[in-house]
């Protein structure tokens, strides 16, 4: 049987109801907790508080076995959190708490408000801090199963999660295995990047690149046209197109080609929010905003890769930071960055070192073929079955 005609059988003819998640849960606001709190009382359990990341690690818990809640507050406002175990709940985070008489599987509700994601977007309220007020949250609708029949309702509810929870594990696999890929990374990068002052040629680099610094006003944003690279879309490594999509025009363009445009291996690096990320220019026919400067060898004896690669390094980023001025928000003078120096070894060391890292940077960084696209797929295959596995008939429809 296919897994569609098995998806079918298993909700055929399934009777469901539809309750307010305030009669099927209790919701509560967690603890007040600051960053002065965690650092002062350092611990084991995670603090969960404005985001699905534990804001930090304190010694004490407030909440054990009660794994589910959602963002009440910032820009992380009704996002749906899990922690197993004991940990510390902020005051920025609602616990929903399965009632006891409730025949409702937890994972199975953890599953269902990921899918209905933007039911509860649409009752935040986003007039300065944007926020999720419980009693809107309760008003929330959620489909059960079976009702009249607890123990059907419950089997159903458990082969559901079976399945989501399934593509969560491979998902979650995938994450762990490209958090021990980017560590490996990290540290041989750093090893085969490690030059003494001694050991080969240091130029500083103005000496050693053509650069532009993408200085004045940037061109009239348009609709569509030619895209502009702002330091948002720099990433430590590559160019994410994904993560802000901006756009000038053809004449825009020929105000920005004055200045030199970008050409593939080209080495762009942001100077500020963020400081010191780093990527190489991998497509023709792009702008580049301001906070991005462009960086491009003079001669062969530089590889643009391998400028790519050091400048990635610890080493260098060390160098950046201690040179970058700011407290709250780091940035640095591109007369300052010009200075920082960088070793020019042998053209064969910088190839053999190039090959190595490029391995590394396809498998943990690639959208097309490494670690990032293998789990951008499981989590759509994950979003479908999880689509078609809560397609309920709404209340409006089932009535009409």
């Amino acid at each position: 049987m296919s897994d569609l005609s098995y998806l079918k059988k298993l909700l055929d003819g399934v009777e469901v109801e539809w309750l307010p998640l305030g009669n099927i849960t209790t919701i509560k606001t967690g603890q007040s907790v600051n960053k002065n709190m965690i650092s002062d009382n350092p611990g084991e359990y995670p603090v969960i508080n404005s985001g699905r990341e534990p804001l930090g690690f304190i010694d004490t818990w407030n909440t054990d076995n009660d794994p589910m809640g959602i963002t009440t507050r910032g820009a992380g406002v009704g996002s749906v959190t899990w922690q197993n175990g004991k940990y510390f709940r902020g005051n920025l985070n609602y616990s929903v708490t399965i009632n006891k008489e409730q025949s409702v599987n937890v994972r199975y509700l953890y599953h269902l408000l990921l899918e209905m994601q933007k039911e509860i977007q649409e009752l935040c309220t986003f007039d300065g801090i944007p926020a999720l007020n419980a009693s809107s949250l309760k008003k929330l609708l959620i489909p059960i199963p079976c009702p009249d029949n607890p123990e059907k309702s419950l089997a159903i509810q458990s082969e559901i999660v079976r399945i989501l929870d399934k593509f969560t594990a491979l998902t979650a696999e995938l994450t762990a295995e490209l958090t021990a890929r980017k560590k490996q990374y990290n540290y041989y990068r750093d090893q085969l990047l490690s030059f003494d002052e001694s050991e080969v040629e240091w130029k500083t680099l103005l000496e050693a690149c053509d650069y532009v610094d993408y200085r004045g006003k940037t061109p009239t944003k348009t609709e569509s046209g030619i895209f502009l690279v702002t330091a948002k879309n720099i990433r430590m490594g590559y160019i994410d197109y994904k993560a802000s999509q901006e756009f000038i025009s053809e004449v825009g363009y020929a105000v920005v080609m004055r200045r030199g445009l970008p050409k593939k291996g080209d080495v762009l690096i942001t100077t500020e929010a963020p400081c010191g990320f780093v990527a190489q220019v991998d497509r023709e026919n792009i702008a580049l905003a301001q906070r991005v400067i462009k960086y491009r060898s003079k001669n062969t004896q530089l590889s643009n890769t391998f400028l790519k690669h050091y400048l990635l390094g610890s080493q260098f980023q060390g160098e950046l930071m201690r040179a970058a001025t700011g407290s709250t928000v780091k940035g640095i003078k591109g007369s300052k960055l010009h200075q920082l120096k960088i070793p020019i070894p042998s053209e064969a060391e910088q190839a053999r070192i190039v090959a190595i890292l490029d391995k590394f940077d396809t498998l943990t960084n690639s959208i097309t073929e490494g670690l990032p696209r293998e789990i951008e797929l499981r989590q759509k295959q994950y979003e479908y079955y999880r689509d078609m596995l809560f397609s309920f008939p709404r209340p409006d429809v089932a009535e009409a």
